[in-house]
């Protein structure tokens, strides 16, 4: 089986929390560095137009964000077990709630330093202003909201070294995301806000043991060598009872429901609960499968591409 291909950038909070679970599995992958910004000569032509990173590539099928990106390699990757029902609903309340929390901590301090160019791709990303004073004006409210996200960690440690219990899961993985970003971003004022937390410390050096795994640099001329010569793999099977009444080959365009809202059009390869596959076929690659979540994005009949 062709191996795991983490298309990042080594800042992105979410391609770090990527490469903690990989870290936590112990696997071996292959990292290529993508653009903190656009344009991504390298990415795009993957996902057919998703630009967020981080993307995991395997063989010919492209995984879109990291709830199916962890997803798949759990899946690939059973032992030792990570990823249970509650730990999902984990993952998407630090994605979301704590994630929005953060953002305006950090750029709320280093919002003068960020350079004009990223200012401007990320207000094309986020479809809103990036608005470095009004960050500074919400930094002061979120900080003790941060404090709060944090001390639920605190407290869900009170009789075992992990969130997922004696051993490290899905919920520590996606706790960590937020706390290492502040604390590598701002140490001092991740300091503040976790004084008095007396089990974060060891938590965090426990999570930062796990390591990234066994990485491999590739250049991204391999990567997308390695899309055009393979085949998509067998596909999960689709779920009869879709709620959208969706089928295998009707066209389809998927997005995003919060922010990067780049429409990604293909042919409906299968829909589960919790995924949406679909196929695009480009002179350059050939036939891809690109993998999406189905909670935080939306998926909508369209004309064939």
């Amino acid at each position: 089986m062709t191996g795991i291909i983490l298309h990042h950038y080594e800042a992105s909070p979410f391609s770090q929390k990527v490469r903690c679970f990989l870290g936590l599995k112990g696997l071996a992958w292959s990292s290529v560095i993508t653009p903190n910004m656009m344009p991504k000569p390298d990415l795009t032509p993957l996902t057919g137009g998703y630009r967020r990173a981080p993307v995991m590539q395997i063989g010919a099928d492209v995984y879109c964000d990291t709830q199916v990106i962890l997803a798949e390699i759990e899946a690939i990757a059973p032992q030792p077990p990570a990823a249970t029902g509650p730990a999902w609903a984990v993952n998407f309340w630090a994605d979301r709630l704590f994630f929005q929390t953060t953002v305006p901590v950090i750029f709320g301090e280093l919002g003068d330093a960020v350079p004009r160019a990223f200012i401007e791709d990320r207000e094309k990303l986020s479809g809103r202003p990036f608005d470095v004073a009004a960050m500074k004006a919400a930094a002061g409210v979120m900080r003790p909201q941060w404090r709060a996200h944090a001390a639920w960690i605190d407290r869900g440690l009170a009789t075992q070294p992990f969130l997922s219990g004696e051993t490290p899961g899905l919920a520590d993985v996606a706790a960590y995301m937020n706390v290492i970003w502040l604390d590598r971003a701002l140490p001092a004022t991740a300091a503040a806000l976790m004084a008095g937390l007396s089990r974060l410390p060891a938590w965090r050096e426990r999570m930062a043991a796990l390591g990234e795994g066994i990485r491999t640099e590739m250049a991204p001329h391999v990567a997308l060598e390695i899309a055009r010569d393979t085949r998509p793999r067998i596909p999960p099977a689709h779920d009869p009872a879709d709620p959208l009444g969706l089928a295998p080959g009707t066209h389809v365009t998927v997005m995003a429901d919060d922010y990067g809202r780049d429409p990604i059009a293909g042919a409906l390869v299968a829909a589960t609960p919790d995924r949406l596959v679909i196929a695009r076929d480009s002179a350059e690659l050939g036939a891809l499968h690109i993998h999406f979540p189905r909670a935080g994005y939306i998926a909508v009949r369209a004309k064939p591409i």
